[in-house]
């Protein structure tokens, strides 16, 4: 199993994203995510980057990108690697492919073309790119890039919205609070570790022993598992981001930043 395990998850990645998209009065993005990676990974935690002052997100120390940050003028971006046991490895990390976008200035759909023209360097992912009022996502494993659709999608290790039980739980867990988003309720909805049946699980090639591992929106195991759990939400004049970071024994250290967008009426 660690064999394989090391085959699907050698990059840093993001395994589960739920989010309302421009479905809320006041919050035009509500995002939660649990980035899944092998526990002795080095990883840095949510914080401003010292080079690009402007960029908040976690970073990867191996390879030195991110699986989700944001910035302080709104724009924003995310990851899931997309699960293929065997398949060759890019020669490019995934998680640079976020952080890039953060640091530039294109539109989401410039942006998420210019990736595709070279997405053969990049073993499969899905991406999320967002500024403004417009989110875009995109695969490199038959998913040109598209406007996203306003309301409540999710995105998991498959294609968007493809119904394995985490995301179908995930979806309708972000969807039922949707009448008032709460980070703690929306970290508590991540932290669910209970196992899909076996009944309704994927047949990924990876075998019902890890099937069954890696189903749960919340993913517990000695050598791989949830290291962070992401709540944003976007408001029209706030940004407000919360990492609950985990180790190998439990919780780790939890960061709660909130900061106002260009023009914001806060403090």
């Amino acid at each position: 199993m660690a064999l394989v395990l090391y085959e699907l998850f050698a990059c840093p990645d993001m395994c589960l994203i739920v989010l309302a998209w421009q479905a809320h009065p006041d919050f035009p993005l509500v995002l939660a995510a649990n980035r899944d990676e092998f526990h002795h990974r080095a990883t840095a935690p949510a914080r401003f980057w010292p080079e690009a002052p402007e960029l908040l997100a976690g970073r990867d120390l191996v390879a030195g990108g991110t699986w989700l940050g944001v910035t302080r003028s709104g724009r924003f971006a995310a990851l899931t690697n997309y699960r293929e046991p065997g398949a060759p490895r890019g020669e490019c990390s995934r998680g640079l492919l976020v952080s890039s976008f953060l640091q530039g200035d294109a539109e989401p759909m410039t942006h998420a073309q210019a990736v595709m023209a070279e997405a053969d360097r990049y073993s499969g992912f899905n991406l999320l790119l967002g500024a403004g009022d417009e989110l875009v996502v995109l695969s490199n494993r038959g998913m040109p890039p598209r406007r996203l659709a306003p309301g409540v999608h999710a995105l998991s290790n498959h294609l968007l919205d493809t119904p394995w039980p985490k995301v179908e739980k995930a979806h309708a867990g972000l969807a039922a609070q949707q009448a008032a988003p709460d980070v703690d309720s929306l970290l508590r909805l991540l932290a669910d570790a209970d196992p899909a049946p076996d009944e309704y699980l994927p047949d990924t090639g990876v075998g019902l022993e890890m099937e069954r591992m890696l189903s749960p929106l919340f993913i517990r195991s000695p050598r791989y598992g949830t290291r962070a759990s992401t709540v944003l939400l976007m408001g029209r004049e706030r940004i407000r981001l919360v990492e609950q970071g985990f180790t190998d024994s439990g919780p780790g250290e939890r960061s709660d930043f909130e900061f106002d967008l260009p023009g914001g009426g806060g403090a």
